[in-house]
């Protein structure tokens, strides 16, 4: 079972850099961050948490660029995976962002995974000209398009949303980069992940994990995919010890656990205490 380190990052409190160069010494597996590219003040759409318009604090208007983040982590690390919890990559260009992600795990050493979703803020997304009623089609076409680039010499593709022809694109990745889809549990997100990603990370308001677990394992095999999706459980809440131990038995890979944005000397203190918690030190 892994375990995976998530900052809600700003630009106030701890640098994502030395937190994660303190998480990596503290042996956790995976370092995430989330995207917002701003914020709409004029919203309809609402937050999964609130229920409403209305956000559960101010740090979605100040969360830092992840690729550019993961990059500041790649310099100081030598292990951990950098991941993001979730990014947007419909809220891109795909070729550029195929150049990023590529060039990111490139100068890691092969290290990036993606923990990517459809996009609950549909406010933001009508900002980026996506349709709220495409978003899962476009984030298809996006995938689709960058594991073109990714892999093949001469790469094209022609969508609905992404268009371009053969091409030449550089550095590819040292391996392929896992995508994990964080969003709600359903039939219809989970057909997706089948189709199209490797795995499901749970949203922090997700609380029947186990029989999404065995949802997700069924639509894996009905999909007729090899092996067994990625389960990756964001901890959001204060767990039941019995859970953790069903939820790995039933397939999950790795637990995800947050840590406050606040000062390098709180911060780092959670994390030495969750540490020992796990047994990571």
């Amino acid at each position: 079972m892994r375990n995976g380190l998530v900052l809600f990052t700003s630009d106030r409190g701890i640098a994502p850099a030395t937190l994660a160069k303190a998480a990596e010494e503290r042996n956790f597996d995976c370092f995430y961050v989330p995207e917002h590219t701003h914020i709409p003040i004029k919203r309809e759409a609402a937050h999964p948490g609130t229920g409403d318009e209305s956000l559960p604090d101010d740090r979605y208007l100040r969360t830092l660029d992840p690729w550019v983040t993961l990059g500041s982590v790649a310099a100081v690390t030598e292990r951990i995976k950098l991941s993001t919890a979730v990014s947007l990559p419909v809220e891109s260009d795909p070729i550029t962002l195929a150049k990023q992600i590529a060039t990111l795990d490139h100068i890691s050493g092969g290290r990036v995974e993606i923990g990517a979703g459809f996009g609950w803020n549909t406010d933001e997304l009508a900002d980026h000209h996506v349709p709220a009623n495409k978003r899962r089609t476009v984030l298809r076409e996006y995938v689709e398009a960058m594991r073109a680039l990714w892999t093949q010499e001469e790469a094209s593709y022609d969508g609905e949303f992404v268009s371009f022809g053969p091409s030449w694109a550089y550095p590819k990745p040292a391996a392929h980069i896992p995508l994990v889809i964080g969003a709600g549990g359903g039939p219809k997100t989970f057909e997706w992940i089948a189709a199209h990603a490797d795995g499901w990370m749970t949203t922090p308001t997700q609380r029947d994990i186990g029989d999404q677990i065995e949802n997700l394992t069924k639509a894996w095999a009905e999909a007729g995919r090899e092996g067994a999706p990625d389960i990756r459980i964001l901890i959001a809440f204060k767990p039941d010890p019995n859970d953790l131990m069903a939820w790995a038995e039933a397939g999950a890979t790795e637990f995800i656990w947050g840590v406050p944005d606040k000062s390098p000397d709180e911060t780092l203190a959670s994390l030495d205490r969750m540490a020992s918690r796990l047994g990571l030190i």
